[in-house]
Protein backbone atom coordinates (compact mmCIF):
# COMPACT_ATOMS: atom_id res chain seq x y z
CA UNK A 1 0.00 0.00 0.00
CA UNK A 2 2.51 2.27 0.92
CA UNK A 3 4.66 1.47 -2.47
CA UNK A 4 1.65 2.64 -4.34
CA UNK A 5 0.64 5.98 -2.66
CA UNK A 6 4.36 6.48 -3.08
CA UNK A 7 4.29 5.62 -6.52
CA UNK A 8 0.71 7.99 -7.12
CA UNK A 9 2.60 11.09 -4.96
CA UNK A 10 5.83 10.83 -7.30
CA UNK A 11 3.76 10.75 -10.38
CA UNK A 12 1.45 13.40 -9.24
CA UNK A 13 4.46 16.04 -8.36
CA UNK A 14 6.18 15.02 -11.99
CA UNK A 15 3.27 16.47 -13.79
CA UNK A 16 2.51 19.48 -11.83
CA UNK A 17 6.83 20.01 -12.37
CA UNK A 18 6.12 19.54 -16.28
CA UNK A 19 2.91 21.59 -16.09
CA UNK A 20 4.46 24.28 -14.18
CA UNK A 21 7.83 24.05 -16.50
CA UNK A 22 5.78 24.83 -19.36
CA UNK A 23 4.21 28.18 -17.85
CA UNK A 24 7.52 29.35 -17.08
CA UNK A 25 8.90 28.52 -20.58
CA UNK A 26 6.20 30.33 -22.27
CA UNK A 27 6.85 33.62 -20.11
CA UNK A 28 10.16 33.42 -20.97
CA UNK A 29 11.44 35.62 -23.56
CA UNK A 30 12.87 33.21 -27.29
CA UNK A 31 16.52 32.93 -26.98
CA UNK A 32 18.50 33.16 -30.02
CA UNK A 33 22.26 31.88 -30.61
CA UNK A 34 24.75 33.70 -32.88
CA UNK A 35 28.33 33.69 -33.82
CA UNK A 36 30.24 36.71 -35.02
CA UNK A 37 29.40 37.83 -38.52
CA UNK A 38 26.04 35.90 -38.62
CA UNK A 39 23.14 36.70 -39.63
CA UNK A 40 19.78 35.16 -38.77
CA UNK A 41 16.45 35.16 -39.80
CA UNK A 42 13.63 35.46 -36.58
CA UNK A 43 10.70 35.81 -38.53
CA UNK A 44 8.41 37.01 -40.78
CA UNK A 45 7.02 40.53 -40.65
CA UNK A 46 3.65 41.58 -42.07
CA UNK A 47 0.22 43.02 -41.09
CA UNK A 48 -2.73 41.70 -42.71
CA UNK A 49 -6.89 41.54 -42.64
CA UNK A 50 -8.69 39.05 -44.46
CA UNK A 51 -5.72 37.64 -45.88
CA UNK A 52 -4.99 40.98 -47.57
CA UNK A 53 -1.89 43.31 -46.29
CA UNK A 54 -2.68 46.75 -45.38
CA UNK A 55 0.85 47.66 -44.16
CA UNK A 56 2.05 50.91 -45.93
CA UNK A 57 5.58 50.39 -46.70
CA UNK A 58 7.63 48.39 -44.38
CA UNK A 59 7.67 48.85 -40.76
CA UNK A 60 9.82 51.07 -38.80
CA UNK A 61 12.31 48.77 -35.66
CA UNK A 62 12.99 51.07 -32.57
CA UNK A 63 15.58 49.87 -30.36
CA UNK A 64 15.30 50.02 -26.39
CA UNK A 65 17.64 47.69 -25.05
CA UNK A 66 20.44 45.78 -26.85
CA UNK A 67 24.21 45.61 -27.40
CA UNK A 68 26.12 47.24 -29.94
CA UNK A 69 27.43 44.33 -31.82
CA UNK A 70 23.76 43.22 -32.49
CA UNK A 71 21.81 45.09 -35.55
CA UNK A 72 18.15 44.15 -36.26
CA UNK A 73 16.89 45.05 -39.88
CA UNK A 74 14.25 43.84 -41.81
CA UNK A 75 14.56 42.41 -46.02
CA UNK A 76 11.94 43.25 -47.87
CA UNK A 77 10.36 40.54 -49.99
CA UNK A 78 6.53 38.63 -50.33
CA UNK A 79 5.63 36.82 -47.13
CA UNK A 80 3.23 33.59 -46.78
CA UNK A 81 0.81 34.56 -43.43
CA UNK A 82 0.59 31.06 -42.36
CA UNK A 83 -0.77 32.10 -38.91
CA UNK A 84 -3.86 33.38 -40.71
CA UNK A 85 -4.28 30.21 -43.17
CA UNK A 86 -4.12 32.97 -46.08
CA UNK A 87 -3.16 31.10 -49.57
CA UNK A 88 -1.57 33.91 -51.34
CA UNK A 89 1.73 35.51 -50.36
CA UNK A 90 1.40 39.41 -49.04
CA UNK A 91 3.91 42.08 -48.96
CA UNK A 92 6.01 42.49 -46.20
CA UNK A 93 9.86 41.54 -45.34
CA UNK A 94 11.69 39.03 -42.83
CA UNK A 95 13.46 40.30 -39.69
CA UNK A 96 17.08 39.93 -40.04
CA UNK A 97 19.80 40.27 -36.87
CA UNK A 98 23.31 40.57 -37.52
CA UNK A 99 26.27 40.34 -35.25
CA UNK A 100 29.59 41.58 -35.36
CA UNK A 101 32.77 42.86 -33.36
CA UNK A 102 31.86 40.34 -30.67
CA UNK A 103 35.50 39.52 -29.00
CA UNK A 104 34.16 37.28 -26.02
CA UNK A 105 30.90 35.22 -25.02
CA UNK A 106 27.94 37.03 -23.86
CA UNK A 107 24.24 36.68 -23.22
CA UNK A 108 22.47 40.03 -23.37
CA UNK A 109 18.44 40.74 -23.67
CA UNK A 110 17.39 42.28 -26.96
CA UNK A 111 14.17 44.64 -26.21
CA UNK A 112 12.64 46.11 -29.77
CA UNK A 113 9.28 47.12 -31.05
CA UNK A 114 8.19 47.28 -34.64
CA UNK A 115 5.91 50.03 -35.75
CA UNK A 116 4.14 49.64 -38.51
CA UNK A 117 1.53 51.86 -40.93
CA UNK A 118 -1.45 50.56 -41.94
CA UNK A 119 -4.39 51.23 -44.03
CA UNK A 120 -6.32 51.33 -40.65
CA UNK A 121 -3.71 53.62 -38.56
CA UNK A 122 -0.57 53.01 -36.61
CA UNK A 123 0.04 49.74 -35.29
CA UNK A 124 2.69 48.49 -33.19
CA UNK A 125 4.67 45.25 -31.16
CA UNK A 126 6.67 44.71 -28.77
CA UNK A 127 9.69 41.67 -28.60
CA UNK A 128 11.96 40.13 -26.38
CA UNK A 129 14.98 38.03 -27.27
CA UNK A 130 17.67 36.67 -25.00
CA UNK A 131 20.93 36.40 -27.10
CA UNK A 132 23.85 34.66 -26.43
CA UNK A 133 26.83 35.90 -28.53
CA UNK A 134 29.92 33.40 -29.73
CA UNK A 135 33.22 35.10 -30.78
Amino acid sequence: MRKVLTLFLATQLAIAGVAIGTVTDAQEPRRVVAKNGESIELGPIYWVVNCRSTMIGLPEIEVFEGPPEVTISIKEGEILPRRQGCAAKVPGGTLMMSVKGVTERTEVKLTFRLKFKTKDGDRQTSHALIVSLFP
